[in-house]
């Protein structure tokens, strides 16, 4: 008899708009292989873009937001394993399936450290250097709560489990190291790659509902693409995204060969038929996906140290987040990497009119795929970390008092405002 896995969406999966929709296929993959059969939950409205998860035998259903249908759902399902997809879907639903199925696993999957990301749009913002005052704001407080109240975390990047465990003091125990799970490149597919000579202008994606994208599509547009564009007056850069919204669309400028071209149904080819792929990232955690795309594509790309953060495997202390070029020296990046807006423009102009450094940047892509992110390096260990925390899951827990107390004051706490919402809610219906 196989396992159930319960997984909490805070949205759809659309594996085509966003990383998180890619990662969440990718999780699912991993339960399939531990033979669990899989039901997806969300509060949200379908979307156009939303992946059809019938196709791979996954259940799924519409919840409501406080209201005691879903304790009669969860109790009669029995999940073995609950999965909350980020921490918001933890704090709505985590006490709910606490009190229904205390015997059930409790997996957040962060997504990324949304704390981290907030911390640095708050220095931005002040204009100010990013410090531990930033970090300790009252996101990165739920989101801590969160960890604890869970029986383990899965973290998409080493330095967020450096920073949450050094700076923040969270027990490296409830924290797992899990990337994005690739499938290796092979030389066939390699080899049928667009070449250097064969591709033309720069590109960028992300989608526009996420702040650190519409901040780097903005960026370029003010002090990057100027400086490229009178160097390369014939060079266009390709901004795609889903949501676009009128602030981005009226960003778009033919003369300027700035072009907003929305949303996109193949990254693959958008990818392939670009030279070189501009990640200007002032805020932001987790891995980018973009640029995931581009080694995965063969594309070298220039980048901020906030968007390389955690793809090569260089860690980027608190102290150091400030810093305005990260050194090429200890790495071998699929490009460029650094935070100055001349010294950007001007690795970007070498990569797209120089075929040797574009082809070296393309191979250490590959190369890093091959090393961080193959599946089959992670498969093994994860599966022995899910069933040994299942086989272990009381012990576990004794061991984890700040998530007891937690999930204590929680239970007095959220529970009841659930509660009230609901009879109020009720209520409103009668009257």
């Amino acid at each position: 008899m196989s396992s159930k896995l319960l997984i909490i969406g805070f949205v759809w999966p659309e594996p085509k708009s966003s990383a998180a929709g890619i990662r969440i296929l990718q999780l699912i993959e991993q339960f399939k292989k531990q033979n669990y059969t899989i039901t997806f939950v969300t509060t949200a409205n379908h979307s156009v873009n939303a992946f059809d998860l019938a196709s791979i035998g996954v259940s799924s259903i519409n919840i409501e937001l406080n209201n005691s249908s879903f304790d009669v759902f969860v109790k009669d399902l029995n999940p073995d394993v609950v999965l909350f997809d980020r921490f918001m879907t933890e704090e709505q639903f985590g006490w709910r399936v606490a009190e229904q199925c205390p015997n059930a696993l409790r997996v957040l999957d962060t997504e990324d450290f949304h704390g981290l990301r907030k911390g640095r749009a708050l220095a931005i913002k002040q204009d100010e250097m990013f410090s531990i005052k930033h970090l300790q704001n009252d996101v990165t407080k739920r989101e801590v709560a969160s960890i604890y109240r869970c029986d383990v975390s899965l973290m998409i990047s080493e330095v967020e489990i450096d920073i949450l465990t050094i700076y923040l003091g969270v027990d490296k125990k409830l924290l797992y190291y899990l990337p994005f799970l690739l499938q290796p490149i092979s030389n066939e597919a390699i080899d049928k790659f667009p070449s250097f000579d064969d591709r033309v202008h720069f590109v960028t994606i992300g989608n526009f509902l996420h702040p650190p994208n519409y901040d780097a599509v903005l960026y370029l547009k003010q002090e990057i693409w100027p400086l490229i564009r009178k160097e390369l007056p014939k060079a266009e850069l390709h901004i795609y995204g889903a949501y676009e919204s009128p602030k981005i669309t009226q960003l778009h400028n033919e003369a300027e060969g700035f072009l907003v071209k929305g949303f996109t149904e193949d990254v693959n080819t958008v990818m392939q038929n670009a030279k070189v792929c501009l990640a200007p990232l002032r805020f932001g955690a987790g891995l980018k996906g973009k640029l995931i795309d581009a080694m995965q594509n063969g594309t070298p790309s220039v980048m901020s140290t906030i968007a390389a953060e955690g793809i090569f495997g260089t860690s980027t202390p608190l102290s150091d987040q400030n810093s305005d070029k990260q050194s090429l020296n200890e790495i071998e990046a699929s490009g460029y990497i650094t935070n100055i807006p001349e010294e950007f423009a001007e690795q970007a102009i070498a990569l797209y009119t120089n075929a040797e450094q574009w082809k070296v940047k393309q191979q250490n892509g590959f190369k890093v795929l091959k090393e961080r992110f193959n599946a089959a390096n992670f498969e093994d260990d994860f599966a022995k970390k899910i069933e040994n925390l299942r086989q272990n899951l009381q012990q576990h827990r004794q061991d984890n008092f700040t998530g007891q107390l937690l999930m204590h004051h929680t239970l007095q706490s959220t529970k009841y405002m659930s509660k009230w919402i609901e009879e109020k809610n009720n209520s409103d219906l009668k009257s």
